[in-house]
């Protein structure tokens, strides 16, 4: 499956250092997605490279709205972390279409056969 990861990127980061251990968090559960045999993709990752290319100014108008269109063709949603509007956002669009929200890695199946 592929399976879109949210939890906090700015939510309860006070600076560049918070925002980037969130980031780390989220990569760490991508990597044990991977692991799991299932393609994992993470919103922050396809954003920030554009938003670089844009300026810090065009930060809200290009990260949700692109996690939110990634989070339409994904078959899955792992919601981790503390509390995040962007991320609560991402999983009720999985909720809204019927599709799989885990909480926790754990809760995922493996796949049948790896990526």
């Amino acid at each position: 499956m592929w399976i879109m990861i949210a939890g906090p990127y700015t939510s309860g980061a006070a600076d560049a250092a918070g925002r980037a251990a969130n980031l780390r968090i989220l990569n760490q559960a991508a990597l044990m997605l991977f692991e799991r045999g299932h393609i994992p993709i993470i919103g922050v990752n396809m954003a920030l490279p554009m938003i670089e290319c844009a300026g810090p100014g065009r930060f809200d108008a290009i990260m949700m709205p692109l996690s939110l269109e990634i989070a339409d063709r994904c078959d899955a949603c792992l919601r981790i972390g503390e509390p995040s509007r962007g991320a609560d956002d991402e999983a009720s669009r999985f909720r809204a279409r019927g599709l799989p929200v885990y909480g926790k890695l754990e809760d995922v199946p493996k796949a049948a056969a790896g990526p």
